[in-house]
This record gives structure tokens, C-alpha cells and sequence, in this order.
């Protein structure tokens, strides 16, 4: 099998896990994954992540140029914004989450890093995560904002909207955004509780072993 239809089919698997867990629901999240040849598979507009057709995934040549499958998702201006400026970036993840999107309604949140450090994995796979203002769908001003950031995060919350991350691969950037739902549901269930999260030395220690951007 070549390295499209590879890419095509691993990518429906993933979004249909995640769909099948209720990490995303009806036409609402996107993925996307780069190729060896810098071209990019990307989930079609309006298409759901639990009936994707792997043959019917965008592919976009390294130009932008649409291939084949269906057109992009609108929210291309995202995923283009962190493969431009995060180093190493092979695929990216963008979903409308529960519990993300209630941590960022939230007024007493912290905008620099919205996810209080409450476990090991949280600040390994994530390491900070801003907050970005509330943008119109496929608003490209979304990606400009992300561009701002200059590389030095690979996760970020849009107010009102859903939570974003860019990883090495496709299982990272998954597997990461499911640790960032994970933990915005922990700060939702622990909130108010008075609960012990970890310490700055323990924090020191995970970013020094883990070699996390904590800056």
C-alpha cells in the first residue's frame, strides 16, 4: 500500500476513535498529516470525523494545490499556520472538545497557560497552552494568531471554539490532544476542591527529564 492510501486510512481510523469516545461530534473537528513529499492529507469541509472515506480525504500537494479527494476543511489557515512556524510539525489536530471549550469560557483562567499543572503527562505532551481570542470558523486571522506565537507552542485553546495541536506525527498530535481534553476535564471536576496539583521543583524536574517548552 502506498504511503497516501497508508496515510488516508490511518487518518480515518484516529478521527473515528476519537468520534466513537466523544471527543468530537457531528461535522465539527479536522485533522491533518504531512506526506514525505511536503504534501499534506487533510479532512474535508464539512465531513464527519465518524464516516470518514480515506479515498475522499484531501490531498494537497506542497504548493496547496488540491489533488484529490474533496475540498480542505475551512480551518486550513490553522493547520498551515503551525507547519509554517513549529519545526517538525507532521500533523495536526483541531477539535471542539467538552471540556476544553468549557475551560476556555471560564474568566479565571490563566491565558499564558490555561491547563493547571495537575499531572506529569499534562506538561510533557502539551507543555503550556494559550489562549487565543474567539475567531469566526475559517477565519484566516485564526492562523496569523498562531503565527504570532512564533513556534514556541504546540497546543493553543480558541476562546468559544476548541482546542488545537500540532505534533511529530499523527499518533502525537492525537495522543496529545487527548491528554489535553483529559486535563481540562480533571480542572473542571477538581475546581473549587482545593486540590493539590504539582509543585514548581516536580514542574522543573518534568521540563529538564522531558526537555519540555516551558518558556
Amino acid at each position: 500500500m502506498s504511503e497516501l492510501s497508508t496515510m488516508r486510512e490511518k487518518m480515518a481510523l484516529f478521527a473515528k476513535s476519537m468520534f466513537d469516545r466523544g471527543l468530537t461530534h457531528g461535522s465539527t473537528g479536522n485533522l491533518s498529516a504531512r506526506l514525505s513529499d511536503g504534501g499534506l492529507l487533510v479532512t474535508p469541509t464539512g465531513s464527519s470525523m465518524g464516516f470518514l472515506d480515506p479515498a475522499r480525504i484531501s490531498h494537497l500537494s506542497s504548493k496547496g494545490e488540491l489533488l484529490s479527494g474533496d475540498r480542505p476543511t475551512k480551518e486550513m489557515p490553522l493547520h498551515e499556520a503551525f507547519y509554517e512556524t513549529r519545526h517538525g510539525t507532521g500533523a495536526v489536530v483541531h477539535l471542539h472538545s467538552c471540556h476544553s471549550v468549557a475551560l476556555s469560557l471560564l474568566p479565571d483562567i490563566d491565558p499564558e497557560n490555561v491547563l493547571p499543572p495537575l499531572t506529569a503527562y499534562g506538561i510533557m505532551q502539551l507543555g503550556k497552552v494559550r489562549l487565543l481570542p474567539f475567531f469566526v470558523p475559517g477565519d484566516p486571522e485564526m492562523g496569523e494568531a498562531v503565527r504570532g506565537l512564533a513556534g514556541k507552542r504546540s497546543a493553543v485553546l480558541l476562546a468559544n471554539h476548541g482546542p488545537v495541536v500540532a505534533g511529530k506525527d499523527l499518533e502525537a498530535a492525537v495522543y496529545a490532544m487527548e491528554e489535553l481534553e483529559a486535563t481540562a476535564k480533571l480542572a473542571l471536576l477538581l475546581r473549587g476542591a482545593g486540590a493539590t496539583g504539582l509543585e514548581p521543583a516536580q514542574i522543573n524536574r518534568i521540563v529538564e527529564r522531558f526537555d519540555v517548552d516551558w518558556n
